[in-house]
């Protein structure tokens, strides 16, 4: 049985299998609570259903995506909704048909589509893909009290009933911090780009290294050409020479890094006495794998076996490798199948959605937030020549308390048990199948590309 999306009950032992490596609650079965978002629940239309669907279940939801948009966001598009029909084909008896709208890439095309869609009776909406359609589903969304599941990875256009799905720059950089503080790292610089994404990375860097009990030196900004790189470079390296720093953090993708670090190594600057740390755009990256002044960075990433076998599975029924990000459609799917399927007119209230528990997909364990954000489990990988190893594994699940959100405290948990494929012992979380290296559509990595 391929890997899916997986919950467990609160009884050891006792699963619910419900997609076709199941969806699992990692801890605890959902109690009762309030009822779902606003005290009569979503407003459903009752129009007759119109367009592509897939499934034929009793339950709408509807996926929104960029199918006739031109250039890479078309073909995720068609990705996405080919791994979202994979998801129900290897689910047992979806009670779900989701109905799919095309956006065209555009705000106003993501607007008429949740429109559509809305008067067509969704329960729930997945996707869209780009901020700026996020915010236009959203204003219709809303007004309906009908959640919605995105694939964004712009933090700012998430909100409570308004979650994403994608790679966040967040979570990279905290399991990162982490993991460095873990190993003895205490003072930390940034080469960061002069960008919006750089803007996110910083609040996220000074944020975790403080919550770890690290102290940042400096930061230097970039703009993205050789010239500025250069010279941050170099203002970094005099930094890093003084001995006032041990870690340099760069999560650019990209030529940007592996130029940098050539920089710092013309500086002088010894990998011996100073750990170039990452993000997620590293991974799968051929220019930092190659790149011999970066041998022995580290960069956080999903362990690798779940995406392989998506990827399988995918090119089996469609042919072709899926690009990176397509995993995100087949989670979406099994999320929305698995809810359905276990948790009654409870199945997408925001108690259901956010449970703490969080799921276990093919890009590992993850949850959704109360303020629309996730956290996700990651791996911890290290650049040998060439290629990469494995240093330390993605954690299994969530602690009670994990990142530092307030009433969550910080960390999570090293060890824990839950679900694993057909014919896997279900309580080893090591045998849950788990996405390659790379959190990207493409480079730069889907995870951070800047725009969705």
């Amino acid at each position: 049985m391929p890997a899916g999306i997986q919950a467990r009950t609160g009884r050891p032992g006792i699963f619910a299998f419900l997609a076709a490596a199941c969806l699992f609650l990692l801890a605890g079965c959902m109690g009762g609570g309030p009822s779902s978002d606003g005290p009569s629940g979503p407003v459903l239309g009752n129009m007759p259903v119109t367009g592509e669907v897939l499934g034929t279940g009793p339950i709408r939801v509807a996926m929104l995506l960029p199918i006739s948009a031109t250039g890479n966001a078309g073909v995720l598009g068609g990705q996405l909704k080919n791994a979202a029909a994979l998801a129900l084909r290897e689910f047992s008896a979806p009670t779900i048909q989701i109905m799919i709208k095309d956006t065209g890439g555009t705000p106003e095309g993501a607007r008429l589509a949740a429109t559509e869609a809305l008067s067509q009776g969704a329960e729930l909406i997945l996707g869209p893909v780009f901020a700026a359609e996020v915010t236009a589903v959203a204003s219709v969304a809303r007004p309906s009290r009908v959640p919605v599941i995105a694939f964004s990875t712009d933090l700012s256009v998430s909100s409570p009933g308004v979650y994403l799905l994608s790679f966040l720059p967040r979570s990279d950089i905290d399991r990162i911090v982490q993991y460095a503080v873990s190993q003895g790292r205490r003072s930390f610089g940034a080469l960061l780009p002069a960008s919006s994404y750089g803007t996110v990375a910083e609040a996220a860097f000074m944020e975790a290294v403080s919550r770890y009990g690290g102290r940042v030196v400096a930061v230097e900004r970039y703009a993205l050409d050789r010239l500025a790189m250069q010279s941050s470079a170099e203002a970094m390296a005099e930094i890093a020479n003084s001995g006032q720093i041990d870690t340099l953090l760069m999560p650019d993708a990209g030529d940007a890094v592996p130029f940098m670090t050539q920089v710092l190594s013309s500086r002088r600057v010894r990998t011996s006495e100073i750990k170039y740390i990452g993000s997620g755009q590293w991974n799968n990256d051929s220019r930092i794998r190659s790149e011999s002044t970066l041998v022995g960075g580290w960069f956080p990433a999903p362990e690798e076996t779940g995406f392989n076998s998506f990827a399988s599975r995918y090119a089996a029924s469609f042919g072709g490798t899926p690009v990176r990000a397509a995993s995100l459609g087949y989670d979406a799917a099994s999320l929305a199948a698995g809810l359905a399927s276990r948790f009654g007119e409870q199945r997408f209230a925001p108690q259901t959605l956010t449970q703490s528990s969080g799921f276990a997909g093919v890009d590992g364990v993850f949850r959704l937030m109360p303020d629309g954000s996730n956290q996700r489990s990651l791996a911890i990988y290290e650049v040998v020549q060439g290629s990469t190893r494995l240093l330390d594994p993605a954690p299994g699940t969530f602690a009670a308390t994990s990142f530092g959100v307030p009433g969550l405290g910080g960390g999570l948990a090293s060890a824990a048990t839950a679900p694993g494929p057909s014919g896997i012992s279900p309580t080893i979380v090591g045998s849950i199948p788990r996405p390659p290296t790379g959190s990207g559509f493409g480079a730069p990595a889907f995870g951070n590309a800047p725009g969705l």
